[in-house]
């Protein structure tokens, strides 16, 4: 059998392209990976194409533009008409153009928070109905283009990833969130292992030849690195949910700071995002637990916690999880949130502090992040 690492370095760079997809599906598969990096599979592993869509369309977002379009692709032109470089760019350019007239000018980031709040049912029911169907179109039309990177990706077709399928149909463990008729890709154990272990040269390779292409098609090199690894600053505001843990308070919960221990008031505290917006940019409430302002904003900042504040940490992070399951509101979302990340709808308070601590740590030793 190949070494994955050495496939996925021979898609990388040696296979022919004519267009970025190859390059888009390995990092897709990456940050899959990183994503859920507690999920196993003795058999393999079902990925969702919608989920590789996802990225895609936060990949590809800066360089869908009327005015200034960066091509991922040679065009040609047939009868009459340019064709496009890429199939799905009608669709996602439509869809940035919509965000653009609701929302104003957007960032090369913004396809990243687009993901995130379309992704959980709650905060995409809050966008008006036309947004919701330009995503959903734009999400089809990346999942078709998947099908060709994932057939034609080695030296023949489907040598290195079998045709999609069901997910009741392939037979093996499926990542949470996924229904049994989603087409999903079969992800072997080996390959799987080495996008974990493996995460930041995944990454990193994708985005030098993803750039190098670019020198192919005339484009700037380094406008295209850029454009990849920029990730929103989640400008998304917490308002709800601070309003949420501020009831909890004048009810009688008590907060306590899991990482300097001190009992919180509602004058001064911090949400913190226990893995931090620049690793991973979105408010899952899982991820947001009160905090000492000053400790979070001075000392913890983008770092994350080690092991031996994760054990000192278990009781104030069960205690944050317990209080949010005495409020209906905040039990629903923390449901929710925890069964798209974790597949558990509604775990004890202590078992999803450790579940937190995990997957926290498996992210901090994936990226080799600084902890405290």
């Amino acid at each position: 059998m190949t070494d994955p690492q050495a496939l996925l370095a021979s898609i990388l760079r040696h296979d022919a392209k004519l267009s970025t997809y190859k390059i888009a599906l390995v990092r897709a598969l990456g940050d899959v990976r990183l994503s859920y990096l507690d999920v196993r599979g003795e058999e393999g592993v079902a990925v969702p194409l919608r989920l590789l869509a996802e990225f895609w369309l936060a990949y590809y977002w800066p360089f869908m533009d009327d005015v200034q379009p960066v091509w991922q692709g040679p065009r040609t032109f047939c009868d009459g008409v340019w064709r496009n470089d890429v199939s799905f760019r009608p669709a996602l350019t439509q869809l940035r153009n919509l965000w653009r007239e609701l929302y104003g000018p957007d960032t090369s980031a913004d396809g990243f928070t687009v993901i995130h709040e379309m992704r959980t049912p709650r905060r995409r029911a809050s966008y008006p109905s036309v947004l919701r169907e330009a995503y959903g179109r734009a999400i089809t039309a990346l999942s078709d283009a998947l099908r060709q990177p994932i057939r034609y990706a080695g030296p023949g077709l489907h040598t290195v990833f079998p045709k999609p399928a069901a997910a009741s149909v392939l037979g093996v463990p499926a990542l949470p969130g996924t229904s049994p008729r989603e087409a999903c890709l079969l992800v072997t154990p080996d390959l799987w292992d080495t996008l974990a272990r493996m995460s930041l040269w995944v990454e990193a390779l994708c985005v030098y030849e993803w750039s190098a292409f670019a020198l192919r098609l005339d484009q700037d090199r380094s406008e295209i690195s850029t454009l990849l690894t920029t990730r929103p600053d989640n400008r998304r505001p917490l308002s709800w949910e601070r309003n949420q843990v501020e009831l909890l308070m004048l009810e009688g919960h008590i907060f306590t700071c899991p990482w300097t221990h001190r009992p919180l008031s509602s004058e001064a505290y911090d949400l913190d995002h226990v893995l931090p917006v620049s690793v991973y940019p979105i408010n899952e409430l899982w991820n947001l637990v009160p905090s000492d302002r000053t400790f979070n904003q001075h000392k913890k900042r983008d770092r994350l916690p080690g092991l031996q504040a994760f054990e000192r940490a278990m009781g104030a992070l069960s205690g944050t999880y317990a209080a949010y399951h005495a409020s209906p509101q905040l039990s629903q979302v923390l449901s929710e949130d925890v069964s798209l990340r974790f597949g558990q709808p509604s775990p004890q308070p202590t078992a999803l502090a450790l579940a937190v601590s995990h997957f926290v740590s498996a992210v901090a030793d994936a990226r080799n992040l600084a902890r405290f």
